[in-house]
């Protein structure tokens, strides 16, 4: 083994490589070990977008960006003094992977000598006693004993081995369903439900908590802040690594709202919160239920509720939001979503068509 050193006394250098897509904890497993072996370990994200892109589509999940794997690794390892982590693009993988152009690209990235390598194969001391003859290949967990799970089997069935994957990994793939619709058509009961049936977050509605705050007397301005809490809201629910979360409205019913209250006022702050919006379903209720007068609603007329509906739906579809339309009794309606989330956990990725209809 190679040692030098730096300020007199001596330093080892090692790194760990690979796509990360998605990280796991197979992956966490060999760089906290790595780490214990050297100084200065260096992790390095090696990434093919034409590649990566192949590898999600085929195994069904959704792309990782660099970007967003990097953010992983900086998430989980930042509080390990001696891990540096790196970012290599590679134009190639595969059986045309270029050995000796990668590792002296590699060795150019770390600018140190490199006394270890840490991987899980052995198929990788030829490549390695070649490309880095002064450095020693360490082997680790080999027999997936300490995690039996591999990026393949998580990419292709990701649910599954959902506890193999960190937290930071996990809210990047939690699925996400928003339950819309005009006033007094069971929203909130429907969400709470859901989120009860999957033990789940349920994210509440946070403009009634401000109607009631201040007796329904809003400012323009504190639609925005409704809208901006609500959204923080949602996004600190996410890190909890849930497989699924559920929301009560969103950005597009906040403006809704905003128009009733005040003649169609515009707010670009809201426009753009909903442009951030991500769900993997939006259930829109049908105003077919009986209307509840709570204090706080206004628009209880038959006539006024469809046309209202119509206003509705036209604003999601002029934002390009696709949903899913149900309707009937509320043991209807239950079991209609329950049916649709279901499905969510049972196909690839397939977007929802827009104003799809249930009956």
């Amino acid at each position: 083994m190679q040692e030098h050193t730096i300020n007199g006394n001596k330093h080892t250098v090692g790194f760990v490589g690979g796509k990360f897509l998605p990280l796991h904890l197979g992956h966490v497993y060999l760089v906290t070990t790595a780490a214990s072996y050297v100084d200065e370990l260096y992790v390095i994200l090696s990434s093919y977008e034409i590649g990566d892109r192949r590898l999600c589509e085929r195994d069904g999940i959704r792309y990782m960006p660099p970007e967003v794997r990097l953010s992983w690794l900086g998430q989980e390892f930042h509080d390990i003094e001696n891990i540096k982590i790196l970012h290599s693009k590679d134009d190639r993988w595969g059986d045309d992977y270029d050995w000796a152009e990668g590792s002296e690209e590699i060795k150019k990235m770390i600018g140190k000598p490199i006394d270890y390598i840490f991987t899980s194969e052995h198929s990788y001391d030829k490549y390695f006693k070649k490309s880095y003859p002064q450095a020693r290949h360490i082997v680790l967990d080999s027999d997936r004993e300490a995690f039996k799970v591999s990026g393949t089997q998580v990419r292709q069935d990701l649910y599954k081995y959902w506890d193999m994957l960190p937290d930071c990994v996990r809210s990047y793939f939690t699925k996400k369903v928003a339950v819309i619709g005009t006033e007094s058509c069971g929203k909130s009961t429907l969400a709470k439900k859901l989120a009860k049936i999957y033990n789940a977050s349920y994210i509440q509605e946070v403009g009634r908590e401000y109607c009631e705050r201040y007796s329904d007397r809003l400012t323009p301005g504190l639609f925005d802040v409704i809208a901006m809490e609500h959204y923080l809201l949602q996004d600190k629910k996410l890190r909890r690594g849930d497989k699924i979360i559920f929301v009560d409205s969103e950005a597009t019913i906040t403006q809704y709202y905003l128009d009733m209250y005040f003649n169609e006022t515009r707010s670009p702050f809201i426009d753009a919160l909903v442009k951030l919006q991500d769900y993997d379903l939006v259930i829109y209720l049908e105003p077919d239920v009986k209307w509840v007068d709570d204090g706080f609603r206004f628009a209880g007329a038959d006539e006024v509720r469809m046309k209202n509906n119509a206003k509705l739906k036209k604003m999601f579809e002029e934002r390009n939001i696709p949903f899913v339309s149900i309707s009937g009794t509320y043991a209807q309606r239950f079991s209609k979503a329950r049916s649709l989330v279901d499905k969510l956990f049972e196909s690839k990725i397939v977007p929802l068509k827009v104003d799809a209809v249930i009956r």
